[in-house]
């Protein structure tokens, strides 16, 4: 008797599509991945909510749940309207006492409200003032796996990483965390798992990593 497929669900970051997650391979023989995307929130909808409606694409029963970055935030809160069989966050936060101060200072004086959400629509037409070729590998990246452009999700995910309120990590998740993340780079104390040399985006470039220790971590 064959065993039974475990149904692995990935979530990518802010704003970025499935693809993201291209090049992560699990034995077909033991999983199956299903690539999540992102919704357009609806008006005045709180995190917890939209999880709820994200739940509801969830196919299968004791699946895991696997996030990046705000995603990893998202599928915590998912986790509490669905059984999980595991719960992996990646390049993002426990709680909330580990967003960065910018972050925490953002939400106290409402400046994330001043941020130019809008600009992002024209993220294609940075190629062309672009110097050196470290700015234009990170456009490129920006081209190919940002695909959410609407200024209405922008805003709202925003707000809702810098609001989130979770003040214990999550007791089912894996927390695993590059130690060259730029974005969250104070948030792996304590129950987590150090990629050395990993960045935020360490799904993208460093993705052997996960392929050779993703079936341990979810069968251990």
């Amino acid at each position: 008797m064959s065993e039974e497929i475990i149904h692995v669900y990935m979530m990518p970051g802010m704003a970025a599509n499935p693809a993201i997650f291209e090049n992560i391979e699990l034995p077909k023989d033991q999983f199956e991945i299903h690539w999540l995307e992102w919704m357009l929130p609806e008006a005045h909808e709180t995190l917890s909510h939209y999880a709820q409606r994200m739940a509801t694409k969830i196919k299968h029963s004791n699946v895991v749940l696997l996030g990046v970055s705000f995603g990893g935030i998202l599928v915590q809160e998912m986790s509490k309207f669905i059984s999980v069989r595991k719960i992996i966050v990646v390049s993002s936060v426990k709680n909330k006492h580990e967003l960065p101060k910018r972050m925490k200072l953002a939400k106290f004086t409402s400046a994330y409200k001043l941020l130019p959400t809008h600009l992002v629509k024209h993220v294609e037409a940075l190629s062309n003032y672009t110097v050196g070729k470290s700015m234009a590998k990170r456009v490129d990246l920006y081209k190919k796996y940002l695909s959410v452009t609407d200024k209405r999700y922008l805003d709202w995910a925003i707000k809702q990483v810098i609001s989130w309120d979770q003040k214990q990590a999550h007791p089912n998740a894996i927390y695993i965390h590059g130690d060259k993340d730029g974005i969250f780079p104070h948030s792996c104390n304590g129950n987590c798992i150090v990629v050395k040399g990993g960045t935020h985006i360490m799904i993208v470039n460093r993705y052997r990593w996960f392929n050779e220790h993703l079936p341990k971590l979810i069968l251990g």
